[in-house]
């Protein structure tokens, strides 16, 4: 499991993606996340700006990430 340190309180899902480098584009992330390709403490997530706070996990395909 990857780990993601964020400094702020929260960062939207479609920032993740990018920043963790599972999406090339802002675009392709949230199509990641319409298509129900993401969950997110083990539930698909929906909303493409969904606030990840530590503690969360991400996970797309054989990938997961922990919010630190």
């Amino acid at each position: 499991m990857q780990t993601f340190k964020i400094e702020s309180e929260y960062i939207q899902l479609i920032q993740l993606l990018k920043a963790a480098r599972l999406a090339q584009s802002g675009g392709e992330a949230q199509q990641l996340v319409v298509d129900g390709l993401i969950k997110v403490n083990g539930v698909t997530e929906s909303r493409k700006r969904a606030k990840l706070r530590v503690g969360d996990v991400v996970e797309y395909k054989n990938n997961s990430i922990k919010i630190e």
